[in-house]
């Protein structure tokens, strides 16, 4: 297919160029380096906004109160961490090959730009986790089905409406970190290549006949196409083709979640530790999985509290297996290497060879008692109907009505748009061929409809909860006297 170059896949440049602090500073007439481009990465994006709001986006259990249900940011932080680790025990096995030229220093990099793509992989997602992702597909399929205004006109093409069609939360993240992250900065985190690059799971368009062999998933909206064409420019990948340190951030995504649903499963009391273990060592007999319950059973846990005992072997369970996972896609990547570099490796995943177990873990154990318990159905029933009535109101008021009405806020329709974050606004109107500013007159009907989901995808679950409540007359906004 293509044959890959880490020199070119590790590449530190950015769409904007920059006048970076990052690489060298004086210090008594010495010259260090003091980051890399790839920490530079994760520097200018730990402390934003984009990141803190995942504190209040659900991972499985949406709502919480309590401080050890896991969040997406708690999620996204143990993801980085491990994705990190992934990245510098890659890079030293790379090291000891004769025939690759890959050095300490790209080891390092390898671990910084696989960090950062772990803190930020889950940036796009809805409120509501997965099921936000759902409720805004079928509203899209069923409004692009039904509504007069597309009818009778060819106002948007099949791919342009795919890309709502299929939403997913992957896809949004890359239009976060490349357009919406910074207010009035139409470059957004202004990332590397390598770090974008890395973050593309499904590298072809909604449009694609690739993405109805995966689910239909797709990697960018036809908005970023351009974008997209860049990096693999920059990073010297063909199209469609994923970078390898793609694997292992997607290895590190399911090694933690894996394991992690089922600690805070356990600690919800929704998974009955003491009876799903034993069947689950029943299931898994072989010598291989053997050993590992062998060693989770030695495991002296010096505790009293009948509770607490529980909560120690389940939290010993997940650290060995998460060890056992890491170990096995290290392999996996190392033992597949030619191929994952020349494009033949496909969109596999480094933990198929653990396809059973991992598949056990996540659907008999997980999905079985917790994506099924009554809390986590309710609540996604919530938010559905909040987020289908936030679509109704929003996609109503800025896509139906001329922009004259939008623009004054003595009107219903200007009132709601005024209620949308003006950086959104500031990107909608952004004309990337001649970085000129657009009337709202001029905005397509792609652009407004990108101007909503861009709102209503970003807000936090409480967020989305609280302005239903408030556009619907549930609740009336705090007024400070």
């Amino acid at each position: 297919m293509n044959q890959l170059i880490w020199k070119k896949l590790l590449c530190g440049n950015r769409p904007r160029k920059t006048s970076s602090i990052v690489q060298t500073k004086e210090n008594k007439g010495t010259s260090y380096v003091a980051r890399n481009e790839f920490e530079a990465d994760y520097d200018r994006i730990v402390g934003s906004s984009s990141v803190r709001r995942l504190q209040d986006k659900a991972q499985v259990f949406p709502l919480q109160e309590n401080d050890f249900t896991r969040t997406r940011l708690t999620h996204s932080m143990e993801v980085s961490a491990l994705a990190r680790s992934l990245g510098k025990a890659v890079g030293k096995q790379l090291e000891k090959r004769e025939d690759i030229q890959f050095s300490t220093e790209m080891t390092d990099e390898l671990a910084a730009m696989l960090q950062t793509a772990g803190l930020i992989h889950d940036l796009g997602n809805p409120p509501f986790g997965h099921y936000g992702e759902t409720v805004i597909r079928q509203w899209f399929f069923r409004w692009f089905n039904s509504n007069e205004l597309l009818e009778n006109a060819v106002l948007l093409t099949q791919q342009e409406k795919n890309d709502f069609i299929n939403f997913d939360g992957n896809v949004q993240n890359l239009r976060i970190v490349t357009k919406l992250q910074t207010l009035n900065d139409a470059y957004g985190a202004n990332f590397t290549f390598g770090t974008l690059a890395t973050i593309i799971k499904y590298p072809w368009p909604s449009d694609s006949k690739e993405k109805s062999k995966h689910k239909d998933k797709f990697g960018y909206f036809k908005s970023e196409e351009n974008i997209y064409k860049t990096i693999i420019e920059n990073t010297g990948l063909a199209e469609n083709q994923r970078h390898p340190a793609t694997y292992l951030l997607e290895a590190a995504d399911d090694i933690i979640y894996t394991c992690d649903d089922i600690e805070d499963g356990v600690k919800k009391g929704y998974i009955e530790w003491d009876e799903v273990y034993p069947e689950m060592k029943k299931k898994f007999s072989d010598e291989l999985h053997k050993n590992i319950f062998d060693a989770i059973d030695k495991k002296i846990i010096d505790i009293t509290d009948k509770d607490d005992i529980k909560f120690a072997r389940v939290r010993n369970f997940r650290n060995y297996v998460q060890s056992y996972l890491f170990s096995k896609a290290v392999q996996e990547f190392m033992d597949n290497y030619d191929h994952i570099m020349d494009g033949t490796y496909g969109s596999k995943e480094l933990l198929g060879c653990e396809q059973a177990f991992v598949d056990y873990l996540k659907k008999e154990i997980t999905g079985k008692y917790c994506f099924s318990c009554h809390e986590v159905i309710a609540l996604e029933l919530v938010g559905d109907r909040v987020i289908r009535t936030l679509l109704d109101i929003f996609i109503t008021a800025v896509v139906v009505n001329e922009s004259d009405d939008l623009e004054k806020t003595a009107t219903y329709a200007g009132k709601i748009y005024s209620l949308i974050s003006s950086n959104f606004k500031y990107i909608a109107l952004y004309n990337y061929e001649d970085n000129s500013k657009k009337t709202l007159k001029e905005l397509s009907i792609y652009d407004k409809i990108h101007l909503v989901v861009d709102f209503v995808s970003g807000m936090t679950d409480s967020y989305a909860v609280n302005l239903y409540k408030e556009l619907t007359g549930i609740s009336i906004p705090y007024i400070n006297n």
